[in-house]
C-alpha cells in the first residue's frame, strides 16, 4: 500500500459514506450558499461567545453528517477533528457530547486533509468500520486569537484572506459500505513542512503555496501521473495571491494547472461582492467546500477523480511575536467516484 516516497494507495478504498456542513451568514450569501446544509444567521449560534459558537457548529455538523448516513454515534469508532484555536478548545468542548473516542488534530487550515487521511488509514487498516473527520473555523475566534479585536476595525491588505465561519464533517467507512457512486478515498499524499521564510501573517497564501507545490509534485512522482490524471486539483485556501504563486511555480517545472486548478478560498466567497480581498481561509474553508461542492460533484459523476489539497500556515501568536517565519503544509487526498458498491 506504500506508494513512492510519501504516498499511500488503498487496495480497498475507504468510502465517504456521508458528509454535511454548517456555516455562517456571510458564507450563506456566497456562491455555495444554497449547497450548505445549514446556514446560521446568528454567528454566535445562540451561544454566549464566539468560541462556544464554534463548538456548537462542530456538534451540529457531526450530527448532520451521521444523520445523512443513518449512522448512530455509537457506530462511529473514532473521531479525527481539529480547529484553529489554542489547545483545540472548539473541538474539545464541541465534541464532548458525541462520546466518540477522539484524536485532536492541528494542521492549521490543512486539518480536513489530515483528518480524512487518518480516518482512511484507520478504516483501511481494519482498526475501525466507521470514522468521523471534522474541521472548523470561525471568523471572530480567529481574528481574536491571531489578529486584532473586531472592534479595532483595522485595515486589511489585499493579500489577506477572510476566515470562514464554517464546519464540515464526513463519515468514512470501510470499502463496500457506501451506496453506488459514493466518493472513495483512493490514496493520500501527506505533506511535509516547507518554510521559505515568509513572515507576513497577512499573506498566508504566499507562505502555503510552496508546500502545496511540494505535495502536488510528490503526488505526481509517487503515483506516476501528472495534472491530466485529475479532473480537478483543489487547494484549500491559497486565495488569489497564493493560487497565482502555485501556478507560476508549477509552470516553471513544466506543469500547467490552467483549467484544472480550483481553490476553496476562491469558491466559497464572491470576492468582489463580499470584499474578502484574496479569498477565504480557515479550517472550515476547505471542509465546507468539500462537503457542499466537491463531494456532490463526484457523487453526481461530474468529476471522476480530484486531488483535494487543504493547505495550512503553521504560525502562532507566539512564533509571530518572536519574529519567526511561517512554515506551510499541504495534505493531498485522492478522491474518486466509487464503482460497484452496494
Amino acid at each position: 500500500m506504500q506508494k513512492g516516497k510519501a504516498s499511500i494507495e488503498f487496495e480497498e478504498s475507504p468510502v465517504i459514506i456521508s458528509a454535511a456542513c454548517v456555516a455562517g451568514k456571510k458564507e450563506g450569501e456566497g456562491p455555495l450558499g444554497k449547497c450548505i446544509d445549514v446556514v446560521e444567521q446568528d454567528d454566535k449560534f445562540g451561544m454566549e461567545n464566539w468560541e462556544q459558537a464554534e463548538s456548537a457548529m462542530q456538534k451540529q455538523a457531526a450530527d448532520l453528517a451521521m444523520g445523512k448516513g443513518n449512522i448512530r454515534r455509537k457506530e462511529v469508532r473514532y473521531l479525527f477533528a481539529g480547529d484553529l484555536l489554542g489547545q483545540l478548545i472548539a473541538t474539545s468542548f464541541g465534541t464532548v457530547d458525541l462520546e466518540i473516542p477522539m484524536f485532536g488534530l492541528y494542521g492549521a487550515c490543512s486539518t480536513m486533509g489530515e483528518a480524512l487521511s487518518l480516518a482512511a488509514i484507520t478504516v483501511c487498516g481494519g482498526y475501525a468500520d466507521r470514522t468521523l473527520a471534522i474541521a472548523s473555523s470561525h471568523f471572530a475566534t480567529a481574528e481574536k486569537q491571531f489578529r486584532f479585536p473586531l472592534a479595532y476595525g483595522n485595515q486589511r491588505p489585499h493579500s489577506s484572506t477572510w476566515t470562514v465561519t464554517g464546519c464540515g464533517a464526513a463519515v468514512v467507512g470501510k470499502a463496500g459500505s457506501g451506496a453506488k457512486n459514493d466518493p472513495v478515498i483512493a490514496g493520500i499524499t501527506p505533506g511535509r513542512i516547507v518554510d521559505l521564510g515568509v513572515r507576513d501573517s497577512m499573506n498566508m497564501g504566499a507562505a502555503m503555496a510552496p508546500a502545496a507545490v511540494h505535495t502536488i509534485r510528490q503526488n505526481f512522482e509517487d503515483f506516476g501521473v501528472n495534472e491530466s490524471y485529475y479532473d480537478k486539483i483543489i487547494t484549500g485556501d491559497l486565495g488569489e495571491v497564493g493560487s497565482k504563486i502555485l501556478k507560476d511555480m508549477l509552470k516553471q517545472e513544466g506543469h500547467s494547472l490552467e483549467g484544472i486548478h480550483m481553490d476553496c478560498g476562491l469558491e466559497i466567497y464572491d470576492n468582489e461582492a463580499q470584499d474578502t480581498h484574496s479569498g477565504g481561509s480557515g479550517c472550515g474553508c476547505s471542509a465546507v467546500t468539500l462537503c457542499a461542492l466537491i463531494l456532490p460533484k463526484i457523487r453526481a459523476g461530474e468529476w471522476k477523480r480530484v486531488l483535494f489539497l487543504p493547505t495550512g500556515a503553521l504560525l502562532s501568536t507566539v512564533s509571530f511575536n518572536e519574529g519567526r517565519s511561517i512554515p506551510g503544509i499541504a495534505h493531498g487526498v485522492v478522491i474518486e467516484q466509487g464503482q460497484g458498491q452496494k
